[in-house]
């Protein structure tokens, strides 16, 4: 292509990059407001950067919803449709909700408060999860991917904490290994097929020359990224620890951000990939990953003493069974794992949140067994908090079921079509797991209700009336989705 028409179609492309760019200004704007806020207190100086964050947020939203140019973008580098709209919407919905109730809650006292850094940060990761859902070139999907990564570690180790510190370098080892592992296989899959455009014709013909053993390890290797940002087998050694090091804001926004756009690229990814009929299986790895995901979550998360951790665990199954409606790589599985992450923003943000405001009662202690007899000091906190454990199980009468239902009917209809082995051993046992984690989610309610505390009574602790409401009207969602669910699932069908 000459190169007058490339710095044309350069320039036609920033039509459809205006939420992207608005975002740059508001990192850059944000960091400014920072330096000329020195001098205020530092609660003055937090209020006044999370309005402003949160307004910049908005107008991206709004830049978002009311559209911009579609098709490719910077010569095939992005590639803009309703899809990565919609995704986008997710990742800023979760950052919106995640300041706003940091902001609540805030307290001087705290040892793991957040600094003013953390708005820009937070900025930084939600422009590399818009970057990642309009990726589709092998060299844009890894920028992106970093863009995130680099964020979250700065995100994990910000307080000054050492378990924070631990935490951050840990997420900085296991991402460095899982960018290198796919920086490998990008580059072994451009030596293939000559393309860094994964919707080139020549990625996929190129990719059927070759042995199906050769491919499928290439495309694994290449996947180890995005196996990492999901928390999936075997790349998932970092949850836990990371989850626990971060403040609640930091660990809630980190479980549903970068999976979200992770998600929608691993779909573009697998669509992208040669048909079973040309002699290669997509379908059988990414179930075994689901698979392992989901029993080592789930298996895990049971002999969890901290709530947090035992979130971190539940993330990871929870992640499996996202997958599974990619798995069976057809459009109702598609849609289901859009549904799937749609509900399981608020359902998660919810938990997150509930066990936040009920562990204020021990002056923020999150060990599981500190919930016990909080149900008769706490009764509307501890009902919220019952109806997102009935959610993550899977279970009515909330959305969870819906989710659920969605994914593993798709998983079975293309069972039918396919006869593959490995997709019915997916489906009885991630339908069994759902059974298993019954005895660490509803532990949770258990406690709450059914035992004393083990403790001697103390004062009831007041928390933010805002707070409180925010995150049981969360909780509420998971109820009237349930009810309604055709009120979401019309709105993806839009996108």
């Amino acid at each position: 292509m000459p190169l007058l028409s490339q710095l044309q179609d350069i320039l036609n492309s920033l039509g459809g990059f205006r939420p992207e760019l608005w975002l740059t200004i508001a990192f850059c704007s944000i960091l400014i407001a920072e330096l000329v806020l020195l001098r205020l207190k530092t609660a003055q100086v937090r209020l006044w950067l999370s309005s402003l964050t949160i307004v910049f947020l908005l107008i991206a939203g709004f830049l978002v919803i009311q559209g911009t140019r579609q098709g490719f973008l910077f010569l095939h580098l992005l590639f803009s449709d309703d899809q990565a709209a919609f995704y986008k919407l997710i990742v800023l919905l979760a950052a919106v909700l995640v300041i706003g109730y940091d902001q609540l809650t805030d307290s001087p006292d705290r040892k793991d408060r957040l600094p003013a850094e953390w708005y820009p940060l937070l900025l930084a990761t939600v422009l590399g999860s818009f970057l990642l859902t309009m990726s589709v070139n092998l060299l844009s999907i890894y920028l992106s991917l970093e863009l995130i990564s680099i964020s979250s570690y700065l995100l994990t180790a910000l307080t000054k904490t050492r378990k924070a510190v631990e935490g951050g370098i840990k997420y900085l080892l296991f991402g460095a290994i899982s960018s290198a592992i796919m920086l490998y296989g990008m580059s072994l899959l451009y030596g293939i097929t000559g393309t860094l455009d994964i919707t080139s014709p020549a990625f996929g013909i190129e990719l059927a020359r070759n042995e199906p053993l050769v491919v499928a390890a290439v495309g694994l290797l290449t996947m180890a990224g995005f196996l990492f940002k999901l928390s999936l087998v075997p790349f998932h050694v970092w949850t836990p620890d990371v989850y626990d090091a971060a403040p609640i804001p930091v660990a809630a926004f980190f479980s549903i951000a970068p999976k979200a756009a992770t998600v929608l690229v691993l779909m573009r990814i697998v669509t992208a990939l040669p048909d079973a009929a040309l002699g290669f299986d997509i379908q059988s790895p990414l179930a075994f990953v689901a698979i392992a995901s989901i029993t080592l979550g789930n298996f895990s998360a049971l002999w969890q003493t901290d709530a947090k951790r035992l979130l971190a665990y539940s993330s990871i199954a929870q992640a499996g069974f996202l997958i599974v409606g990619i798995v069976a790589l057809n459009k109702t599985g598609f849609e289901a794992t859009t549904f799937y992450m749609a509900t399981y923003l608020f359902i998660n943000l919810a938990a997150f949140f509930l066990i936040d405001l009920l562990s204020r009662q021990h002056n923020g202690r999150l060990a599981i067994a500190d919930l016990a007899g909080l149900g008769a000091r706490q009764p509307l906190l501890s009902i919220a908090l019952t109806v997102v454990m009935i959610a993550l199980v899977g279970l009515p009468p909330t959305v969870g079921f819906t989710a659920k239902l969605l994914v593993f009917s798709a998983l079975y209809e293309a069972f039918q079509a396919s006869g593959n082995k490995w997709l019915a051993l997916l489906f009885g046992w991630g339908l069994l797991n759902a059974v298993i984690s019954l005895a660490y989610y509803l532990k949770i309610p258990f406690l709450l209700f059914f035992r004393p505390s083990p403790v001697e009574e103390t004062p009831v602790v007041t928390v933010s009336p805002i707070a409180t409401g925010l995150a049981v009207g969360l909780a509420l969602l998971s109820v009237w989705f349930f009810l309604k669910p055709e009120s979401l699932l019309q709105w993806i069908a839009r996108f």
